[in-house]
């Protein structure tokens, strides 16, 4: 039994969306004539492929087995033909990348730079997530990440040293609070929390000395998303914040912040950009990479 393609198509287009109004905008045709498809392709293999109700679209378990199977493969073929095109024109089109916020400020903004003024048919999309972002599923082409959180099934490049983050605080809060002299000491002070949406919890703020981890998870009242307000918030007095020491060095030398705990402090891998393993990079892609790529 042959199937036409663009059956498959439009079938992935509405199981991805979870909507046959999305998906029939994505692909250009109307609303009647892409519900008219997924019943010939569902006539066709004799199995229903999507459950609908009046307020959702949803596969069934035969059509989650077409999108696992199905999907992966229409993405390699269509990356193939991007590359293709890619070869007879000048590098272009949109580069989605999910990142930290630091990331963003510290690698890959001053890298761009000379990319984007060296090819200007190029576009960046940055989506700021702190969590693990399951990056084949939400259609981004990388994400960037320390290199001892990035899936093992990923390409994964170099784009920055090793990093340390610190314990800082502000002169006025130390003010009358003596300063801790181990990690364990943290929990009687006021800490100010970053929560990572994968896990749903805080971050445990992690330290190392002579062999020996800690991992302690301080309280206080302040909680944040990103570290930029975090930042904030220890340079107003308000707790101790636990950030990336390239970000508190300047305020670190004014006076403006005092650091605690140096020595419990570890370098742990830098930042690297990764991509699944099947992608076939484009030419854009590829420049991408070279432009980020961190030589020691």
């Amino acid at each position: 039994m042959k199937t036409d393609l663009n059956y498959i198509v439009a079938f992935l287009a509405v199981a991805r969306q979870r909507s046959f109004t999305r998906a029939a905008a994505q692909l250009g045709v109307s609303q009647s004539a892409l519900s008219q498809t997924i019943r010939g392709l569902e006539n066709r293999l004799g199995v229903r492929l999507l459950t609908r109700t009046t307020r959702s679209v949803a596969p069934t378990e035969a059509g989650e087995r077409l999108l696992n199977a199905a999907g992966p493969r229409l993405d390699e073929i269509g990356a193939e033909l991007t590359a293709l095109t890619a070869l007879r024109d000048r590098p272009s089109g949109t580069i989605r990348i999910t990142a930290h916020d630091h990331a963003v400020h510290a690698v890959l903004l001053p890298a761009l730079q000379n990319l984007l003024l060296d090819y200007p048919d190029i576009k960046i999309e940055v989506v700021i997530d702190y969590g693990l972002t399951d990056i084949v599923a939400e259609r981004y082409d990388a994400g960037i990440r320390v290199g001892e959180i990035v899936a093992k099934d990923m390409i994964a490049i170099p784009i920055a040293p090793e990093m340390r983050s610190v314990v800082v605080g502000a002169p006025a809060y130390f003010a009358g609070r003596q300063e801790p002299a181990t990690p364990q000491e943290l929990t009687n002070h006021n800490c100010i929390n970053l929560r990572l949406p994968t896990y749903g919890g805080l971050y445990p703020w992690e330290f190392a000395r002579d062999g020996r981890e800690l991992r302690v998870r301080v309280d206080g009242q302040l909680i944040f998303n990103g570290s930029a307000p975090m930042l904030e918030a220890a340079l107003s007095g308000l707790g101790l914040a636990y950030v990336p020491a390239d970000t508190v060095q300047h305020h670190i030398t004014a006076g403006r912040l005092v650091q605690v705990l140096a020595d419990w402090c570890p370098l742990y891998p830098g930042y690297h950009l990764y991509y699944p393993s099947r992608r076939q990079p484009t030419v854009t892609f590829s420049l991408l990479v070279e432009a980020l790529r961190y030589s020691r």
